[in-house]
């Protein structure tokens, strides 16, 4: 009897153990499906944000991958304001000439207009001339992107005028002739004369240029040698960053700009050399995954980009640099 007592009291036991047990798993169940719609509920707001925070990333419809909603890249150009040798019409090149206030002018009206776009920027690269830096910096300041990183390279450099730097064009052209002073100016392959290291202009002798070796500081270039000095800086270093999602800002000049755009857009020698840029209106490209231009609404032939800005004052900027030669 008492055998029987202690099996019957050990039945009862393990019943309920084992209804215990189940309890425990419901319970557990419960917890973690409510675990489970909690996190459905999280990754849910995660999304939300992410989409939220990638939209604002991109700017202008762009994605953390640096492409928009139709898959392509955006590279914007933007030639420096006008300085003050463009206002008294001398040649520039390597001086390293400060902006007037019509080109701090125009700098701001060009941030004003990609603002209006809503563009946004994780990166500027810029020449070592003030007046391509502060360039930039104005369109920075007034996106409220002063603290993106700026490079500065000598290779986005306007390209090098020689012995015709300082000088005064029409001067020049009343001296030497139009035609010879548009061959110097506006060839893709003749140089103006070389500058002698005496010239106080000489960029041996400025401290920004003295990692330079002796073949790479210019003493005068053609169009031909700025596309030489500046295609290897695009190929490991500003195409890398634009296919990493990077989106770009280039401030630089006429020529080095012509460069890039004579590369892009595959323009021919002849045809690149009546092609003008205007100063401090940007220059927008759409590229796809192989970094080749799609030509855009309102692309300005032969490119294939746009300019951000209204077209009647482009085509008044454009006219502007084309009749520099023939100023009084």
């Amino acid at each position: 009897r008492i055998l029987r007592r202690i099996s019957i009291v050990m039945h009862q036991s393990l019943r309920l153990l084992v209804a215990l047990q189940l309890v425990g798993c419901a319970v557990t169940l419960n917890l973690l499906s409510s675990d489970v719609n909690s996190l459905h509920l999280a990754g849910s707001r995660l999304s939300s944000v992410g989409s939220v925070v990638q939209r604002l990333r991109g700017g202008s419809g762009a994605t953390a991958t640096g492409l928009d909603e139709n898959g392509h890249y955006t590279l914007v150009l933007v030639r420096h304001g006008e300085s003050q040798w463009n206002k008294e019409n001398r040649f520039t090149g390597w001086v390293d000439v400060p902006l007037a206030d019509t080109g701090v002018a125009e700098a701001n009206r060009a941030a004003a207009n990609l603002k209006e776009e809503g563009f946004a920027f994780d990166i500027m690269y810029t020449s070592l001339l003030q007046r391509a830096i502060k360039t930039g910096l104005a369109i920075l300041e007034g996106l409220g992107l002063l603290w993106i990183p700026i490079v500065k390279t000598w290779r986005l450099n306007e390209r090098h005028y020689g012995a015709l730097q300082g000088l005064n064009k029409k001067e020049t052209v009343d001296k030497h002739g139009i035609d010879q002073v548009n061959l110097w100016r506006r060839s893709y392959d003749v140089p103006p004369p070389k500058m002698d290291p005496a010239n106080e202009y000489w960029a041996g002798k400025d401290a920004r240029y003295n990692e330079l070796s002796e073949k790479e500081l210019p003493a005068t270039e053609c169009l031909k040698d700025t596309v030489a000095r500046f295609l290897p800086w695009w190929d490991s270093v500003c195409a890398p960053a634009i296919k990493s999602g990077k989106r770009v800002l280039i401030a630089a000049h006429g020529n080095s700009l012509r460069a890039l755009v004579k590369h892009l857009d595959g323009i021919s020698d002849d045809e690149i050399c009546g092609l003008n840029i205007p100063t401090a209106i940007p220059l927008v490209y759409k590229l796809d995954r192989n970094l080749k231009p799609v030509k855009v609404d309102g692309a300005w032939a032969p490119l294939s980009g746009r300019y951000a800005c209204d077209p009647a004052v482009v085509k008044a900027a454009i006219e502007g640099v084309a009749n520099q030669t023939g100023k009084k």
